[in-house]
């Protein structure tokens, strides 16, 4: 019975795979590309050439090749095209007949991350007992999100003294994640429940709240004064409507090597994204049009000057304050925030 059941599986998953939307996905047609290695890598300063491999010889007519549903040429420049794994599809016709081939590329980036350094500017009291995992400034004030199941909430502080201008929790249920303030609205994500809520700024009253599409989970937020962007945990950043909260498209973070995964907490810094990443140390610095890893900043030295205790958990909170342009860095259960000015290492 069982193997009667794999059998019938088998089929139906052929028959499946084998039509839809009026073309048939069959395997007279391959795509070949210039791209090398089992993951079919090539960098963004090269030109993708594609062809159609053709071995029983039908007099094809045409062919159009998209990638990511748009039409491209058969040698397509990468300057300007999104990093990551890529679906290339070519529509191929013949003898009055259509099949679509598919195949997917890795693309890289053709530049190597620059490495960066920081200076401690200040130091600041944190509450040490907050699960930080977002930080923000928004009019010169900074606002905190903290996680952990009926401990989560978002803070608005006097980042000198510590002292909290205004606090709301959510409920037990909701695991606070990272937020983001556009508008005079607060957004914040929460963890595994797939929902996210809005406030305003000044009142800290909910006003809404919002669902994810395809991202895995909310882990951060930031925005660039227009549009809002979402780190799931995964590679991806996302790009959301910042009217409907819809997911529209996204980024994936690769350098020259592969991609950064456990993207975190995410801030916008001057026309860049930076990402904090889970469990790690590092901030990656994101170009937000490709996907490229253009430098990296190592903060690990700064752990060791917080208090040191038994739940003294990893570095995770980015705030920029554009007004003083230096960056505010902290951790989950950290007793100190620190001001740094970031630079390239010589």
């Amino acid at each position: 019975m069982r193997i009667t059941k794999l059998v019938f599986l088998g089929v139906l998953i052929m028959g499946l795979t084998s039509c839809g939307g009026g073309s048939k996905v069959l395997n007279d047609f391959a795509i070949k590309t210039n791209t090398e290695g089992k993951n079919h890598t090539i960098s963004n300063n090269k030109t993708l050439e594609l062809s159609i491999n053709n071995p029983k010889k039908h007099p094809v007519s045409s062919v159009v090749y998209h990638l990511n549903g748009k039409v491209i040429d058969a040698k397509l420049p990468l300057n300007d095209v999104k990093l990551g794994r890529q679906t290339i599809k070519a529509t191929v016709s013949y003898d009055g007949k259509t099949q679509v081939a598919l195949t997917t590329i890795t693309i890289l980036s053709s530049t190597t991350p620059k490495i960066y350094d920081f200076k401690i500017i200040n130091e600041y009291p944190h509450n040490i007992k907050a699960f930080t995992q977002g930080l923000e400034f928004y009019n010169d004030t900074l606002y905190e999100s903290t996680g952990h199941h009926g401990f989560s909430g978002i803070k608005k502080l006097n980042y000198k003294t510590g002292e909290v201008y205004k606090s709301v929790n959510l409920a037990k249920e909701y695991f606070g994640e990272g937020i983001t303030i556009l508008n005079d609205k607060i957004y914040q994500l929460t963890w595994k429940k797939g929902t996210g809520f809005i406030y305003d700024v000044n009142t800290f009253e909910k006003e809404g709240q919002f669902k994810y599409g395809a991202s895995l989970e909310g882990w951060g937020l930031c925005n660039d004064g227009k549009v809002i962007y979402k780190s799931d945990g995964s590679d991806k950043i996302w790009t959301l409507n910042p009217e409907t909260l819809a997911e529209e498209s996204y980024i994936q973070a690769f350098h020259n090597r592969g991609k950064i995964k456990s993207l975190n907490e995410i801030e916008w810094v001057n026309g860049k994204i930076y990402a904090n990443r889970w469990q790690k140390n590092g901030v990656a610095i994101i170009n937000p049009k490709n996907g490229a890893i253009e430098g990296v900043v190592n903060f690990e030295s700064l752990k060791a000057k917080v208090t040191q205790h038994d739940n003294l958990d990893v570095l995770n909170g980015i705030a920029y304050n554009p007004k003083t342009k230096t960056l505010f860095v902290t951790g989950k259960y950290w007793d100190k925030i620190f001001e740094v000015e970031v630079f390239e290492k010589k």
